[in-house]
């Protein structure tokens, strides 16, 4: 007996000594790889603070990443002001994380304040306008700064289509494609081409050109590309050399294409039958994302494509029928209610009940998304009948009421009869 327990105690102090041995190799497999370390902790800020440029257009979304902070800032602050030293600053802070902002709601015009987020330390303005170009800085709510962005927005000043790309007119014919002069050169420095915008149907390709200066007289406190080149509302070109954002501005070239859709996967027969049931349309409605919005008449609305880039070629269709630049871009017409503008979003200004319908988006020559429009009355107003789906409503309904109606009538009349009947076949026996 005293052999088994001590044999049994033998095998416990055995297993014990192995699982102490083993333990420390099953401890390290959980261990962080010494590799992966904070990007924050390898990259030094800069002793001198410089900023990096950025030139865009207008009602584009942008992001400003805060390249380099110290390990121990969990939140960063960032600070706009329009010219260095000026008094007009404002602080941006997104109360760690507590704002929340849908890109969907922000509207042209609005402070930059309602236009902001950040996220992973990277400052994000949506729809940027004209008045946001300036400096904007990283750092902290104690005064600390790490890194700087001069941002210059630009507007665009022309737009060329198809009929004019190849022929120019006599007023841009006059026009050099750049000023030279002995102490700096204007140019427009032209991005790529896009993709194809649509699939199967003619689409549209845009190529942005944005005005650049280049000269050895810049300010070093600005980086780019090229230590000679900024953007011309960049505050590293002299106000000696007098340009003028108003005075130069981007170009926007839109040109018509045509590209083939990759092949779609093979749809099952009973597959097909259900989206038929369902009432799919031909554009394979049951691989795009479908979104729901309704807006009051009368007032001004914007739809922006979920998911889209700056860097995206966007296209709209109402239904079946595309909405192309070439007729919708916003300055075409002064008098247009719906356009496009150099965001790709598009807008109405104001809604109406005809706009209610299927709006789809594309993106890189993809569908992308249907959203789909209602548009509603405010309470209070008199209401007028414009769409054929009310009128038919209000015709049935009165239909139905007419019948009960005349139902309820013949009922009391075939009642009143019917007493009436009784009545004399009582009378004329009591007669009798």
């Amino acid at each position: 007996m005293q052999r088994r327990v001590y044999g049994t105690n033998m095998l416990k102090e055995v297993l014990v000594i192995c699982f102490l041995a083993i333990c420390p190799l099953l401890v390290s497999t959980y261990e962080a790889p010494e590799d992966k370390q904070d990007i924050f902790a390898s990259k030094a800020c800069p002793a001198f603070l410089v900023f990096e440029n950025f030139a865009l257009l207008v009602d584009m979304t942008i992001e400003l990443p805060c390249h380099c902070k110290p390990e121990e800032v969990h939140s960063v602050v960032w600070y706009y002001q329009k010219q260095i030293g000026s008094m007009n600053s404002k602080i941006l802070t997104d109360f760690e994380g507590t704002k929340v902002l849908e890109s969907s709601k922000v509207g042209r015009g609005s402070d930059l304040l309602s236009r902001f987020s950040i996220r992973l330390f990277s400052l994000l303005i949506f729809r940027v306008q004209r008045a946001d170009s300036g400096h904007y800085i990283c750092g902290t709510a104690s005064g600390e700064f790490f890194y700087g962005h001069n941002v210059d927005v630009q507007e665009v000043h022309r737009v060329l289509f198809p009929w004019n790309l190849n022929q120019k007119t006599q007023a841009q014919a006059a026009e050099p494609s750049t000023i030279k002069t002995k102490l700096f050169q204007v140019f427009t420095s032209y991005r790529p081409w896009s993709n194809c915008d649509r699939c199967d149907i003619q689409g549209e390709q845009t190529r942005v050109g944005l005005c650049y200066v280049k000269s050895i007289y810049l300010h070093i406190r600005y980086r780019h590309e090229s230590d000679t080149v900024a953007p011309c509302g960049s505050s590293a070109v002299p106000p000696s050399f007098g340009l003028s954002s108003r005075s130069f501005g981007a170009k926007l070239e839109v040109r018509n294409c045509h590209t083939t859709c990759p092949p779609k996967p093979k749809v099952s027969p009973e597959k097909q039958a259900l989206l038929k049931f369902l009432e799919y349309d031909n554009r394979d409605s049951a691989e795009v994302s479908i979104h729901f919005h309704n807006h009051p008449i009368d007032s001004d609305l914007v739809l922006t494509c979920p998911g889209v880039k700056p860097q995206y070629a966007v296209a709209w269709d109402k239904g079946s029928v595309p909405l192309y630049r070439s007729q919708y871009m916003e300055g075409l017409n002064k008098t247009s209610r719906v356009f496009i503008d150099t965001g790709h979003h598009l807008h109405f200004r104001p809604v109406r009940l005809e706009d209610k319908g299927s709006y789809f988006c594309w993106l890189q020559g993809k569908l992308a998304a249907e959203i789909r429009l209602g548009v509603y009355l405010r309470l209070g107003r008199l209401r007028q009948i414009y769409d054929p789906e009310s009128a038919y409503a209000l015709q049935a309904i009165l239909v139905c009421y007419v019948g009960i109606t005349v139902l309820f009538l013949l009922t009391v009349l075939a009642r009143f009869v019917w007493q009436f009947i009784n009545e004399e076949k009582i009378a004329d026996m009591n007669r009798t």
